[in-house]
């Protein structure tokens, strides 16, 4: 029995489930939804795909995206530099704001192996305490512990936020009320 199939259709399909949590049924309402019912959303989202692609690159100083040099919370005089928040990834620092409970700095680290003390040195060189906001495991306590041991003696405290982040669970996936808690109710290490 020969296979009817429309490959522009099937090209769609197979790009939209390159994307996380979008199995086959999923790219198949979208890729149908886009190109049958709603072309001008479709194009709308392909032109914010190439902007997002083309403008947004890595801060230099935290790491965050930015659309410049520095990001607008590295650039934002009003934030607290006593206070830097350490995150395994931008997408972190997006749900931490979101909450709207923390006004200091950010810096990304998002493998041990990938971190430039010097860089980081640099980048804590104003705060006094910092913060990290990884997800708890076991993985993440040694690359804290690691961390720890490359900033000593730069008179810094360390915490890490509190409890109530579920193991093996990426801060994307916590409810803002709970990671706003959480930040709120950090511990000492």
């Amino acid at each position: 029995m020969k296979r009817y199939k429309v490959e522009a259709f099937e090209n769609l399909v197979e790009a939209l489930q390159t994307l996380p949590s979008i199995g086959r049924k999923s790219a198949i309402r979208m890729a149908y939804h886009m190109v049958m019912i709603d072309g001008f959303g479709a194009m709308k989202l392909a032109h914010a795909i190439e902007s997002g692609v083309n403008e947004v690159r890595v801060c230099l100083q935290c790491h965050n995206m930015s659309e410049d040099e520095l990001c607008a919370i590295c650039s934002d005089e009003q934030r607290d530099t006593d206070l830097l928040c350490i995150v395994q990834s931008a997408k972190d620092i997006l749900t931490i704001e979101e909450g709207g409970g923390y006004n200091g700095l950010y810096y990304v680290i998002a493998r041990a192996e990938d971190l430039d003390i010097v860089h980081l040195r640099n980048g804590v060189k104003d705060a006094q305490e910092v913060i990290f906001a990884f997800p708890p495991s076991i993985a993440t306590d040694a690359m804290i512990l690691y961390i720890e041991d490359k900033l000593e003696g730069l008179g810094l405290r360390f915490s890490k936020i509190a409890q109530g982040v579920p193991m093996g669970v990426d801060l994307e996936n916590i409810d803002v009320v709970s990671l706003s808690r959480a930040m709120e109710s950090r511990v000492k290490i």
